[in-house]
């Protein structure tokens, strides 16, 4: 049987886990009573820890938030990623959080064992990131966004589109992607009856925000490619549809799911929807996909083909 303190120990762990937990549950993981666990739960309000319990047969114990923060039980792994993300808060694309960040870092990296703030510096001074100058996000507006995420809240915002023109949106609000250093949020558009991603840097919430929706099914399982590739497409000059001579999974192997809408044919044929903004990387980056393919569609782009073939042949001797 584990010492009380250890006890303690393990029990708020057990809390911070999961929301909510049967006392029986909690008893059997501790190998104690049940209303040890009881005098436990007790010893922790007593602490600062905010326990809440649900009387009767089928009763037992949540976490709940308090007005102060209490200490948490992370594990080594939890710690080095708390430790890396805050570091890389203070020097990434939410404006307002940096100075935030290098605080909580400080803290953390006081209590941290020394085995593991060596792993922590190891892997930052390891780190060479890319400088990037994109746009930068209101820590506010982000937490506006997914709170409404969160709750199953419309949202009301005005938006700047790529040209600069404004509207005011209404939409269901459903994740946010990261992505190539910019925040995108996708979303149902109530007005337009259809799935729409916007730049978050872009749109300034109006508040409160609205009545609950009942969440839809997301148009895609991969959340992060669908945005991607709507974003990429949405710039592209030129489309293609084309059908390539390899079974779609190995294609897809080859391609990031952000490039464009892979469909299989049949076994050893799929069909790529794709573009790029000029010919020439579209027509290169068909040829480095080393497979045979076949475009028809758009006729600049067969044309554009046609005339580098003529150039790869007189080339060769």
């Amino acid at each position: 049987m584990l010492e009380t303190s250890a006890r303690l120990l393990r029990l708020l762990s057990l809390l911070q886990t999961r929301p909510d937990w049967p006392g029986a549950d909690l008893a059997d993981r501790l190998g104690v009573s049940a209303r040890t666990v009881r005098r436990d739960v007790e010893r922790l309000r007593s602490l600062g820890y905010p326990v809440h319990a649900t009387p009767g047969v089928a009763g037992g114990y949540r976490l709940g938030a308090g007005a102060a923060l209490p200490p948490l039980l992370l594990d080594d792994e939890e710690a080095v990623a708390v430790a890396v993300g805050l570091r890389t808060a203070a020097s990434g694309s939410v404006a307002g959080i940096e100075e935030t960040s290098v605080r909580a870092l400080a803290k953390l990296e006081q209590v941290l064992p020394s085995r593991l703030r060596h792993r922590v510096n190891a892997l930052w001074t390891s780190t060479v990131p890319v400088p990037g100058n994109g746009p930068t996000v209101d820590a506010e507006v982000l937490t506006v966004i997914a709170g409404a995420c969160r709750d199953h809240q419309r949202l009301r915002f005005d938006y700047r589109d790529h040209n600069g023109a404004g509207s005011v949106r209404a939409v269901e609000p459903h994740r946010l992607v990261c992505w190539d250093r910019r925040w995108y949020l996708l979303a149902w558009d109530t007005d337009r009856q259809e799935w729409r991603s916007f730049r978050v840097d872009r749109l300034q919430p109006r508040t409160p925000t609205g009545p609950r929706f009942i969440p839809r099914d997301l148009p895609d399982d991969e959340v992060a490619a669908h945005v991607t590739r709507g974003v990429w497409s949405a710039g592209w000059r030129h489309h293609a549809r084309v059908i390539l001579h390899a079974p779609a999974g190995t294609v897809a192997a080859r391609i990031p799911p952000a490039v464009g809408l892979l469909e299989a044919v049949d076994e050893r044929t799929c069909v790529l929807d794709t573009g790029a903004d000029t010919l020439d990387r579209l027509a290169v980056y068909l040829s480095m996909l080393g497979v045979d393919f076949e475009v028809s569609e758009p006729a600049d782009l067969v044309e554009h083909i046609r005339t580098l073939a003529d150039r790869y042949r007189r080339a060769t001797p």
